[in-house]
């Protein structure tokens, strides 16, 4: 039985495949306001929001063309979207467009001063007379239909995008791995998006994708919108109640700025264990100087753009089926009674693992969405998988430029390679609900999904 689910998980749906020369394609582009207001659940109830910092946004471009129905990427300054309300993303995205929900690419930044977006958690919470609280219910409603509201308000100022750009730098001095080797020769996962340990600075950088990569849309010699994806744990200081999009957020400001008409969209790689703790003590000086350094970035990759003709695109997703976490403190059962925990925080915890034991226990599983456009490939995967995986969707396609999001169905947490799980990452312990053997079948999905021609 279980062999044959995972052959089933990797057939591939919704393919569209028609030559870009037959088609005239167009592009909207969609921006709204997601800030919480105070009070506000962050980081899955951690702690609340008390001031707005800045705001947040979610940003999106809606590509359609003819033989093509719409598709949609947002990407949006949350921690993560999970389970049903991702669907309910997808859904609201889709009616507002006229496409498919499986058509919508969604994925989250991951900025820790910002919330977590868990419906079926939350209805847990209330229903058991919990303190926490993950995210409230009414607010999300709003901000799905303003996103959807600007999104299809975007179709009617849609413009002809001809050409495809491609351009990518290094980063300098913004993400090291969590793991570092101390000077004694002991494995360590201590280095987190904040480190002032002097032995965790001193270490190299470690596994990481050095690359920025921005994806651009272009209407003859006018761009129309840039996407740049970078793979780092998008904070510096963060947890006392500030509602912000962080270092990110400020650096796409300065691109805003920089390039006006041009729609900006940044979204998190596959950032699960790449943070910016090498370089980052928490200061507030940390933030405006890694916004500076990943803006640097930004502009380098634009300035090194290589535009081609827009000759092909397909659209199609590819079903992963990764199974929940099991065992003492996993089981339905112990989630169930720390939905009791005297934390608030902990019985968040529960609550969002309960969320996602029941979808996966009901057979759910997680797509893969890939925009192929054969010179280069644009894919989202699911929560915080590790760098790992954004390096080895790279090598299955050496001739193109594919440039991954993370933080897609944030519901797995972390999805950390079978080495990391034998070396014992430290990580690996309140944010991960899936079970260990997860990488094979994630690595067998997005092999299929970028083979598929």
């Amino acid at each position: 039985m279980k062999s044959a689910r995972i052959a089933a998980s990797l057939l591939v749906l919704c393919v569209s495949s028609l030559p870009a020369a037959e088609r005239s394609f167009r592009l909207a582009t969609f921006s709204a306001d997601v800030t919480v207001p105070l009070g506000h659940g962050m980081m899955g109830g951690a702690w609340l929001s008390t001031k707005i910092a800045d705001p947040l946004s979610a940003r999106g471009i809606v590509l359609s063309g003819e033989g093509f129905p719409p598709v949609v990427f947002v990407s949006v300054d949350w921690c993560e979207i999970r389970n049903d309300a991702l669907v309910r993303w997808k859904t609201a995205l889709a009616e507002a467009t006229a496409t498919r929900p499986e058509r919508v690419m969604v994925c989250a930044i991951h900025q820790h001063d910002a919330p977590v977006a868990d419906l079926e958690a939350e209805r847990i919470l209330r229903a058991h007379g919990c303190e926490g609280t993950v995210c409230d219910l009414d607010f999300h409603e709003q901000a799905v239909q303003r996103v959807a509201a600007a999104a299809r308000g975007s179709l009617a100022q849609a413009r002809t995008v001809t050409h495809l750009g491609t351009g990518q730098a290094r980063v300098e001095r913004v993400a090291s791995n969590r793991r570092f080797v101390t000077p004694g020769g002991i494995v360590s996962f201590s280095r987190g998006s904040r480190t002032t340990d002097s032995v965790a600075r001193a270490a190299d950088e470690g596994v990481i994708d050095p690359w920025l990569k921005t994806l651009s849309f272009w209407d003859g010699d006018t761009p129309l919108a840039a996407l740049s994806a970078y793979a780092v744990h998008p904070m510096s200081h963060y947890g006392a109640g500030e509602v912000s999009a962080d270092f990110p957020g400020l650096a796409r400001t300065q691109r805003d700025a920089e390039a006006p008409g041009v729609m900006q969209i940044y979204a998190s790689g596959c950032s699960g264990n790449t943070t910016a703790g090498k370089y980052n003590d928490g200061s507030r000086e940390s933030r405006v100087a890694l916004a500076s350094r990943l803006r640097d970035a930004m502009k380098a990759a634009w300035d090194s753009t290589a535009r081609l003709p827009l000759e092909r695109v397909d659209f199609h997703t590819t079903p992963v089926r990764l199974e929940p976490r099991d065992g003492p403190g996993w089981s339905v059962a112990d989630l169930t009674k720390n939905l009791s925990a005297p934390k608030p925080f902990h019985q968040c915890l529960a609550a969002m693992g309960l969320s996602w034991r029941r979808r996966a226990d009901a057979g759910q599983t997680i797509d893969i969405p890939v925009l192929d456009f054969g010179a280069a490939a644009l894919l989202v995967l699911p929560g915080e998988a590790y760098v790992e995986y954004q390096l080895f969707a790279q090598q299955q396609r050496p001739d193109a430029f594919v440039v991954t999001a993370g933080y897609g169905e944030g519901a797995t947490g972390y999805i950390p390679t079978e080495r990391h799980v034998a070396e014992r990452d430290t990580n690996l312990s309140d944010w991960w609900w899936v079970a260990p053997g997860a990488e094979q079948p994630l690595k067998n999905a997005i092999r299929a999904a970028l083979t598929r021609r």
